[in-house]
């Protein structure tokens, strides 16, 4: 099969996430040194609503194009939306538009420049995001909505793939596909077992887990390991102690390409480092409701005079 790119980027989107696509790309812009190719697949009910992120480089494409693979009813208890778009990340490959392509979301920007170099180790190999996310598992919340249930379907994954480690070594989201690795993961594994995408997130619901094992057991290239290239802040509490910090978006660009931010959550962080007790002050305050701050100030003047007592 030939491939018209190295490395493109693939967005999923639809209707409802329109504003944050839009954002998306103009930061895709901003900051894309090398001109790489975004290609975002929407429904074809949603094709004239995205005509205004078509450029040079952007391209829309119609869900269509992987109606064989769509599912028209929930799977592992999760809407035909959110699975039909774990689907088309593991199907984009079908298509033969790039060797490698980077499932970026709709709710993520960019913030410093990036090129080629930073998704590619050579001219045919990705870097590969590989972690543990061991810092989720120490939140309370996190882990226990989300963490144990997790950490079991993964397990699954591995078990199904045969492959045996007892370190689970995955990403939750914004990884460098591969379309040779997942070309042997259709013809061997789903195929000999007469299944399709949707058979495998029927299993487990995580499209890259279900890569990232498959490319660990099959080393279909070398794998040269990285941390993400883009920070998600997956609940409030990790947002806010960045907040509190002071950390800004000069800040994070250090050692990020890229920052997703849960809109339920969150505005955004200062643009700009920021150590001034006051700014830290006015960040906060646009998260804090009038009890919280009654309640901050009764906890504060609490320890402040146990503190003098003791002294």
């Amino acid at each position: 099969m030939t491939h018209k790119h190295q490395l493109a980027f693939l967005l999923k989107s639809y209707s409802q996430d329109f504003e944050l696509a839009a954002r998306m790309v103009a930061s895709f812009h901003i900051f894309n040194q090398d001109n790489i190719p975004l290609y975002v697949v929407i429904p074809d009910t949603d094709l004239k609503l995205f005509e205004s992120l078509v450029a040079e480089n952007v391209t829309l494409i119609s869900e269509l194009k992987f109606e064989k693979h769509l599912v028209n009813e929930p799977v592992h208890a999760l809407r035909p939306g959110y699975i039909n778009q774990e689907i088309v990340k593991l199907a984009f490959w079908e298509l033969g538009l790039t060797e490698n392509y980077f499932c970026v979301d709709s709710d993520a920007e960019f913030i410093r420049p990036f090129t080629t170099n930073d998704f590619m180790f050579d001219a045919h190999t990705p870097y590969s995001v590989l972690v543990q996310d061991l810092e989720l598992a120490v939140e309370p919340t996190y882990y226990s909505q989300y963490w144990q249930s997790r950490e079991k379907e993964l397990q699954h994954i591995a078990t199904l793939l045969e492959l045996d480690t007892r370190v689970i070594l995955t990403c939750h989201g914004h990884q460098v596909f591969s379309a040779k690795v997942l070309e042997a993961f259709v013809g061997e594994f789903l195929s000999p077992r007469d299944w399709d995408y949707r058979d495998a997130l029927a299993q487990a619901p995580y499209e890259f887990t279900w890569y990232n094992l498959w490319l660990q057991k099959t080393k279909l290239h070398e794998i040269h390991a990285r941390e993400p290239w883009v920070k998600v802040f997956h609940h409030e509490g990790q947002y806010l102690e960045y907040v509190s910090r002071g950390v800004s978006v000069t800040d994070l660009a250090r050692g990020y390409l890229a920052v997703v931010i849960n809109s339920s959550f969150a505005r955004e962080l200062p643009q700009t480092p920021s150590a001034s007790a006051n700014s830290k002050s006015e960040s906060l305050a646009q998260h804090l409701s009038y009890g919280e701050v009654a309640k901050l100030i009764q906890v504060k003047v609490k320890d402040t005079a146990r503190n003098r007592f003791k002294n």
